[in-house]
């Protein structure tokens, strides 16, 4: 009984960070203009549409048919995901949102059963937790680039999506004004949704 709870717990765990990322990352569209979506510090580097198609692409594959194939899918052509994009603001949205509805679908279709069932990646057995726990780890890195990125263009003019620069203090002392209590730390983020 307590690892079913415990299950039932993750999975809803994950699916509030996934979406808490999500959250971040369109926050930081919405700062920038269409040309900063594709701009590229140099030829190494990536635009931000280029992780977003990137992620799209890796999303897609991992979460399509998880139990029936391989999540590295044979449509899949990951070179192209970082070749030079001009996609406009609404193609880049659209793949955006195709990939998490990919993610986020199927895990809510996951039941606290199908987390020890092994799925593959490139033919290296994963557990289910292991492979959200793959992606988790993965598209937050990813969501960070994406960030930084919208920073370095958006300069004194970026709003923080975290506790702004000298405001640590007054955001402690608001959390630890209230009595200990059970609460997933991105629920402050989505109680007026």
């Amino acid at each position: 009984m307590v690892t079913l709870f415990m299950t039932s717990e993750y999975l809803e765990s994950v699916k509030k960070q996934f979406a808490y990322y999500k959250m971040l990352g369109e926050k930081t569209f919405d700062q920038l203009t269409d040309e900063q979506l594709l701009w590229q510090f140099n030829a190494e580097s990536n635009s931000i549409a280029m992780i977003v198609n990137h992620l799209s692409g890796n999303m897609l594959s991992r979460w399509t048919d998880i139990f029936n194939t391989d999540g590295e899918k044979e449509w899949r052509n990951r070179e192209a995901e970082f070749a030079e994009i001009t996609a406009t603001r609404d193609q880049m949205l659209q793949l955006w949102s195709k990939g998490w509805d990919a993610l986020l679908s199927t895990l809510d279709s996951l039941n606290d059963t199908d987390l020890d069932r092994i799925i593959y990646i490139r033919n290296m057995g994963h557990t289910v937790t292991e492979a959200i726990n793959r992606q988790l780890a993965h598209y937050p890195y990813h969501i960070g680039q994406i960030i930084f990125i919208g920073k370095m263009l958006c300069d004194e003019k970026w709003n923080s999506l975290s506790i702004p620069k000298g405001q640590s203090e007054s955001y402690n002392a608001g959390k630890f004004s209230k009595e200990k209590h059970r609460e997933h730390f991105t629920d402050e983020f989505t109680k007026d949704k």
